[in-house]
């Protein structure tokens, strides 16, 4: 595809500086990019490259930077843009329509228009799959699982019995939908299995990253709300509850039962107990632990994680010690 950068500013809403009549074929970094490719800035960090860089133009949300007179699309938030930018620039291999002669199909199937499933694919009884929704190879699905429209299924995700994926979802390869809580109860000196009869339900415009596993509810359902992001190697414990346009990073470990509320953002390694409740609008650091319910509109962070202000004086603090334990015993010392 080749847009012209007034054809660009158009579809981002932003303002042109320079040129509008360049053509621009291609999406590449700041500092790499080359006649014909358009760049952005969303990091104060890559403003150093606006004079140097070779790109045709960079859309950007500041003007009051010097440039090598390389044409500029002003935009109200130059990462939002891009995001926008590439899903017109994506090109996406079309998958033929239909189902592969040499996947495995149970009773019942209701299967909607334009949709696909490759592949080595194992479709269970009484599974709906909607329209437009494409399953690749080596995807395992179970029994009475509902996939709404619009869905994407990448290779090796195992979706087990009863599931509901809801519209507009991506899952992506080696996630594991629906596998069993960790539920047991202790007997003695062992430790006997609960079943786990519930399933998971995700709503529209979720995204579930790769190697990531959700376990089905105990009893009732975990259910992933609308427009939840999920990065890879996240594990969700049976019966969360994780609110609307939530973001979570990889390797998140979340225990069963908690409820997360909706925009929420929480960072990578952060480990949160069960049978919490995290309120709306919650921000949690990198590498903390949750160990306690959490109020609205809260950014908390460390280990035992508290509010982020507070953890951060107490960590100065903290690197301080041997200094102020040496000088407490001179003090002490002093008095002798």
């Amino acid at each position: 595809m080749i847009y012209s950068v007034n054809e660009i500013a158009n579809f981002v809403d932003g303002k042109v500086l320079g040129s509008g009549d360049i053509s621009i074929s291609n999406i590449q970094k700041i500092e790499v990019a080359k006649k014909g490719d358009i760049s952005f800035i969303s990091n104060s960090k890559y403003l150093k490259y606006l004079k140097s860089t070779k790109a045709s133009a960079v859309i950007i949300d500041d003007v009051n930077h010097e440039t090598n007179n390389t044409t500029l699309i002003i935009v109200k938030d130059a990462y939002l843009a891009l995001a926008k930018l590439i899903q017109k620039f994506e090109k996406k291999k079309k998958l033929n329509k239909g189902i592969s002669d040499k996947t495995e199909i149970g009773v019942n199937l209701q299967f909607g228009n334009d949709s696909y499933i490759g592949s080595f694919t194992n479709i269970g009884d009484n599974v709906t799959i909607g329209g437009n929704v494409t399953i690749m190879n080596n995807c395992s699905i179970g029994h009475d699982v509902i996939i709404s429209d619009n869905t994407t299924i990448y290779p090796s995700v195992s979706i087990y019995d009863s599931c509901e994926i809801g519209k507009n979802n991506i899952i992506h390869s080696g996630s594991v939908i629906g596998s069993d809580g960790f539920g047991f109860a202790q007997n003695k000196d062992s430790f006997n299995k609960i079943s786990q009869i519930g399933n998971v339900k995700t709503e529209e415009n979720v995204e579930i990253g790769a190697n990531t596993t959700i376990d089905r509810g105990t009893i009732g359902s975990t259910l992933i709300k609308n427009g939840v992001k999920l990065d890879n190697q996240i594990q969700i414990g049976h019966n969360v509850i994780i609110g609307s346009n939530t973001v979570i990073a990889g390797l998140v470990a979340i225990a069963g039962s908690t409820i997360i509320g909706d925009n929420c953002m929480i960072g990578g390694q952060c480990a949160i107990a069960g049978h919490l409740k995290i309120g709306n609008n919650v921000k949690i650091a990198g590498n903390s632990g949750v160990g306690s319910n959490i109020k609205d509109n809260q950014t908390i962070q460390g280990i035992y994680a508290f509010n982020k202000q507070d953890f951060q004086r107490s960590y100065i603090i903290f690197k301080r010690l041997p200094e102020l334990s040496k000088k407490i015993d001179q003090i002490i010392n002093h008095f002798k």
